[in-house]
């Protein structure tokens, strides 16, 4: 997939504000969730175990203690873990019936615009990812489904990891 093709799709969802539908429907869940409950148990006990060893007094560095604190719970990973369960629980659910099909649609009106109908359209069956050289450059009919297809998953994943550049690692 042409990285530069993936990069105006991508800002082309973003000013079409799905990403940000996308981050209100997942955030409105998040609470409900039993990971989110866990992890924010866990955390909880962790600091307030960590601040019992700790005698207040008001030349207590409160700022050094919060950094040492924030520190400590990155590095015992359970963010990490913690943040992998609530993406199963909340965003996972939502990937092929809400995220996948809206995504679809956008990128299609993007590679032919005035084309797409407002008719539901049947999902795309998953298609393996091939070179660039071998991608038809759009235009071409027969270029849409998979340039749809990976540049769909493409942009969603960017969604997921807004730190993600495609083509870097």
């Amino acid at each position: 997939m042409n990285p530069q093709l993936v990069s105006m799709i991508v800002s082309h969802l973003k000013t079409q504000g799905l990403f940000d539908q996308f981050r209100r429907d997942c955030l409105a869940d998040v609470d409900t969730k039993p990971a989110y409950l866990n992890l924010k148990q866990r955390v909880d006990n962790f600091v307030s175990n960590h601040l019992s060893n700790h005698t207040w007094s008001p030349h207590l560095n409160k700022n050094q203690l919060r950094n040492n604190i924030r520190q400590l719970v990155l590095q015992s990973g359970m963010l990490e873990q913690g943040v992998d369960r609530i993406v199963a629980q909340v965003v996972d659910p939502k990937i092929n019936h809400i995220f996948r099909p809206q995504v679809e649609r956008v990128v299609r009106e993007f590679l032919s615009p005035g084309s797409c109908s407002e008719e539901p359209l049947a999902p795309l069956p998953p298609v393996e990812p091939r070179p660039d050289s071998s991608i038809p450059e759009p235009g071409t009919e027969q270029s849409y489904p998979v340039c749809i297809s990976h540049a769909g998953y493409v942009c969603f994943f960017a969604f997921c990891h807004p730190d993600f550049v495609y083509g870097k690692r």
